[in-house]
């Protein structure tokens, strides 16, 4: 397991690479150019510019999260040919500082869904949370204004996706689940092709929650949709990104299980955990598996004990101690989070050891 940790670039982070460096076991960023907007060329430039920063502090750029992929792609518009062939550019130009991995989504209009950036816990401490009733009511306008209050920019809700919201949503009237998942292969037989010859790994993220929200189309939402989605290439190019958060979200989605069936084509872990009440709200929690409802101690285990050598980061936190930060990405909550993983990645490491020495003895 390589850990990681996401960094949104300087004056847009309340994290500096400096606090990074000294949380233990953190070998790389995990970047993106946030203010970029979906379908735009990432230039070598920029991306020279953010590797001279990480190479400042000894850090490797092999994970990319994310080069956004354009609505009209999802929509499979006319005009998706033109931002596809700005995608492939972008991919080619991130290898040329190490990329090794570029984790994308194809959820319509924006990413996640969250009723409450900073709701507060028995602790004191608050964290994101999902209101199920409260979205099954809303108008998705009521959620803008909620994004600005932290005064970052939010992966899913940039001002540029805002400010055409309303036509994204009439666009996807015309576009049901099976629509969706012709649009996305036609993506993916277009860029696989130039990510293997890259060296990179395109590992897509599960949907946030891993349900329709709003009545739009999501399809990447458990195991039976991954199976399907692995099933559309054998490209070494087509990976996942297995989000134990995205997914635990739904009680039936068994997160260690879908582990250990698809370990050799997962390049991305993103490890957390939530709490699920029995109405369907939920709450991101600290990584401890009592604390949630995900058994984060058997996600680690899955992925020890299937010799997982990919790139994981703890994604998202709660916000401690007074923190003034981005929902769900401050440095205390995720710092702990890490040490709660390698913890647990050390102990499976002893008792492997331990059952290797045995076997030794016993042998001879």
């Amino acid at each position: 397991m390589r850990m990681t940790f996401r960094w949104y670039g300087e004056g847009n982070d309340s994290v500096s690479l400096e606090q990074i460096k000294q949380i233990p076991g953190v070998e790389g960023l995990v970047w993106a150019l946030h203010h970029r907007a979906a379908g735009e060329v990432w230039t070598e430039e920029e991306v020279m510019d953010v590797k001279k920063q990480a190479d400042a502090h000894g850090f490797h750029l092999d994970v990319v999260e994310s080069i956004n992929v354009h609505e009209d792609i999802k929509l499979g518009l006319p005009s998706r040919d033109a931002y596809i062939e700005n995608y492939k550019t972008s991919l080619r130009n991130v290898a040329k500082v190490g990329a090794k991995v570029v984790c994308f989504n194809f959820m319509p209009v924006f990413d996640w869904t969250r009723t409450d950036l900073f709701k507060e816990m028995e602790d004191g401490s608050t964290a994101l949370f999902y209101e199920k009733a409260k979205v099954d009511q809303m108008n998705p306008y009521d959620l803008i204004e909620q994004t600005t209050t932290s005064g970052f920019t939010m992966p899913g809700w940039e001002p540029e996706r805002l400010k055409t919201i309303e036509q994204s949503f009439d666009a996807y009237k015309q576009v049901d689940e099976e629509a969706l998942w012709e649009n996305l292969g036609y993506f993916l037989a277009e860029v696989l092709p130039v990510a293997e010859e890259e060296g990179i790994k395109m590992a897509i993220h599960p949907d946030d929650p891993p349900w329709s929200v709003f009545n739009l189309p999501r399809i990447i939402t458990g195991e039976k949709a991954i199976e399907r989605y692995l099933s559309i290439s054998d490209s070494p190019a087509h990976c996942l990104t297995l989000c134990s958060g995205s997914l635990g979200a739904n009680p039936e989605n068994d997160v260690p299980t879908m582990i250990r069936r698809f370990h050799d084509r997962i390049a991305f872990a993103h490890i957390r955990n939530v709490r699920i009440y029995e109405n369907g709200d939920f709450i991101e929690t600290s990584h401890r598996s009592k604390d949630g409802s995900v058994p984060i101690d058997d996600v680690v285990k899955a992925y020890h004990e299937n010799g997982f050598t990919g790139y994981a980061r703890p994604d998202h936190g709660r916000h401690l101690w007074n923190e003034q930060c981005r929902p769900g990405y401050g440095l205390y909550d995720r710092a702990l989070g890490i040490m709660h993983l390698w913890g647990l990645w050390d102990a499976y490491e002893l008792v492997k050891r331990k059952e290797e020495a045995n076997a030794h003895v016993a042998h001879s």
